[in-house]
């Protein structure tokens, strides 16, 4: 069998999207599976069982990429199509089963909307296919003790972004409850990714620089390892979510109602004010250093 999944250009709806992946593969073992994706989450899909490629979606003019995703596909005659994008490629390719997401937004989660193609409830939960390479890497870099706390300072969007100095003043009190813990941070490769996290890096001496230099693959890994994860919404969010390490998602103006990080331990806190419109800067330290102990004290699921 032949499955082609095209799925986001974004870090945060391709993780997403890795959930009803997961599950078609669970249904359809031995499958061949192709994955059309934009360039920054190409490397999550790396380790797919059943892989046989990766076409890399670049953006073109007059969305030519789609022309262009046709020419790559239409010599093959596929046994599913999955089109999470809702383009009308799958219906010029020849197919069996076409499962197609309609474009646009609308309220509830994502998660949602993309397992009811599937007709499943409740959704399948993300999932991160890692090598057993990456997981010794990871187990090198962060040794079972101390606890490693990670904290993700950045997103794509400044809005998005909850002030440094909140998360700092988060770590003291994380620091004052669990005095042997240690914080990793997490960001994403790039000059502006590394000035974000920066100032952070430079108020925790002591912490593991953990962001810039790896593989999505990689860093999902490495956040399985950790006893928490307490960032912005982005898509390393969704990442230690989906790598099943306890979550805490921050939201100011993006809407957790429908971006919510979706895992055994995953949980948000959201400034005050109607939802998409909360400035992050609204949401205490307070609150979110007591959600942030709460996971802490949950057991590991």
């Amino acid at each position: 069998m032949h499955m082609l999944f095209i799925t986001a250009t974004r870090l945060g709806d391709a993780v997403i999207s890795t959930g009803i992946l997961a599950e078609l593969l669970r249904r359809h073992p031995g499958v061949r599976v192709t994955i059309a994706c934009g360039p920054v989450p190409a490397e999550l899909f790396s380790h797919v069982p059943g892989l046989e490629r990766i076409l890399i979606m670049e953006k073109h003019q007059y969305d030519l990429h789609w022309l262009k995703l046709w020419k790559d596909c239409v010599s093959q005659r596929w046994d599913i199509t999955v089109d999470l994008r809702g383009s009308a490629t799958t219906l010029l390719l020849r197919s069996g089963r076409r499962l197609i997401m309609r474009g646009g937004r609308r309220p509830g989660r994502r998660i949602e909307h993309l397992a009811a193609l599937l007709g499943q409830s409740p959704p399948p939960l993300p999932t991160i296919w890692c090598s057993e390479a990456e997981r010794a890497q990871a187990q090198a870099l962060i040794p079972t003790t101390p606890p490693i706390i990670a904290l993700g300072p950045t997103a794509n969007w400044t809005g998005k972004i909850w002030p440094v100095e909140r998360h700092i003043a988060l770590w003291q009190a994380i620091s004052t409850a669990y005095p042997q813990a240690r914080p990793a941070i997490f960001y994403g490769p790039g000059a502006q990714e590394a000035a974000l996290a920066r100032p952070l890096l430079d108020a925790l001496p002591d912490a593991l620089d953990l962001g810039g230099r790896f593989a999505l693959t990689q860093t999902a890994a490495l956040l399985a390892r950790c006893a928490l994860y307490v960032g912005n919404d982005s898509g390393l969010m969704h990442m230690a979510a989906a790598a099943g390490t306890p979550t805490l998602g921050l939201f100011g103006p993006s809407r957790a109602s429908e971006y919510a990080p979706a895992g055994p331990q995953a949980h948000w806190v959201a400034a005050p004010g109607p939802e998409g419109e909360a400035p992050i800067a609204g949401l205490s330290v307070e609150t979110v250093a007591s959600a942030a102990l709460a996971l802490l004290k949950e057991p590991t699921a």
